[in-house]
C-alpha cells in the first residue's frame, strides 16, 4: 500500500468500528489455538495488539511487505515482526500452529497459489489458517484501488481457492452483512470517483459506535447471513 494510507490505518485500526469488528472475529476464529501464531501481512500491527491483550498464551509472529509498517507493527504489538512477502515466507517448515490472513489474498502484490503454498508449508499437519477476504467483485471500487486490492471474492470462490490449496475442511461465512446496503451505497455511488478518499478514516463517535453495534449484532446472531462485504473462512491444513 501507499505510506498514506499505513498512517491511516495505524492512526485507524485502534478505535475505528470495523477494525474493531475485524479483530474480534479474527481472535474468535483462533479460539482453541495454542501454540505459535502468524499474522501474515500484519500491516501496522492492530491484529497482533489485540492478540496479545486478549490471548497473552499465544506466541505471536507477523510478516509485513513495507518495512515502516514493520517497525510500527512491532512496537505496536511487541511482538516478532519481520519483513518479507507471503509469496516466500522466511520461516521453517511446520513452525505454526495457526496463520491469520486479514485482506492479504486480494492485494495486488500478492500471488495465491504461491503464497497459499507457503502459509501451508509453515502451517504443521492440522494447523489452522484463518483467513478473512473482501467480498464480490463487482463492489470493486476507488478504495481498493487506493489500498491495492485487485480481487474480491464470494463465499464460494475463496473456499474454492483454499481447497485448490491444500486445505480442508473449509468453512466459510459473510459477515457485515447488515451494513451491506450503506456500503453499497458509499463504494458504488457515493465514491465513484477513481480519486476518492480512503475509507479509512474517523468517524463521529457516535456514528462509529453504532455502526460497531451493528456487526456486535450481527456477531452474536445464532445463524449465518447469505451476504456481506466480508467472508470470514477457517480451513485446516492437509
Amino acid at each position: 500500500m501507499e505510506s498514506a494510507e499505513y498512517a491511516l490505518m495505524d492512526e485507524a485500526e485502534d478505535h475505528m468500528w470495523w477494525y474493531r469488528a475485524l479483530h474480534a472475529r479474527m481472535v474468535q476464529a483462533v479460539a482453541g489455538v495454542h501454540g505459535r501464531v502468524l499474522d501474515a501481512g500484519c500491516g501496522t500491527g492492530g491484529l497482533l495488539a489485540a492478540l496479545g491483550r486478549l490471548r497473552p498464551d499465544l506466541a505471536l509472529a507477523g510478516l509485513e511487505w513495507d518495512g515502516a509498517a514493520a517497525k510500527r507493527a512491532a512496537r505496536k504489538s511487541g511482538a516478532a515482526v519481520v519483513q518479507g512477502s507471503v509469496n516466500t515466507l522466511p520461516f521453517q517448515d511446520g513452525c505454526f500452529d495457526a496463520a491469520l490472513a486479514a485482506d492479504l489474498l486480494c492485494h495486488g502484490a500478492v500471488e495465491p497459489v504461491p503464497a497459499l503454498g507457503e502459509l501451508r508449508r509453515v502451517l504443521r499437519p492440522g494447523g489452522r489458517l484463518v483467513v478473512n477476504m473482501p467480498a464480490y467483485a463487482w463492489l470493486l471500487s476507488a478504495h481498493d484501488r487506493r489500498v491495492h486490492n485487485t480481487r474480491r471474492q464470494s463465499a464460494r470462490q475463496l473456499r474454492a481457492t483454499l481447497q485448490s490449496g491444500g486445505f480442508a475442511p473449509v468453512r466459510t461465512a459473510y459477515w457485515n452483512g447488515l451494513l451491506l446496503p450503506l456500503m453499497v451505497a458509499q463504494r458504488k455511488l457515493r465514491s465513484r470517483r477513481h480519486d476518492s478518499a480512503s475509507d479509512v478514516a474517523a468517524f463521529p463517535p457516535r456514528l462509529d459506535f453504532m455502526l460497531h453495534c451493528v456487526t456486535e449484532l450481527e456477531r452474536r446472531l445464532p445463524f449465518g447471513l447469505p451476504a456481506g462485504g466480508s467472508v470470514l473462512a477457517l480451513a485446516i491444513r492437509r
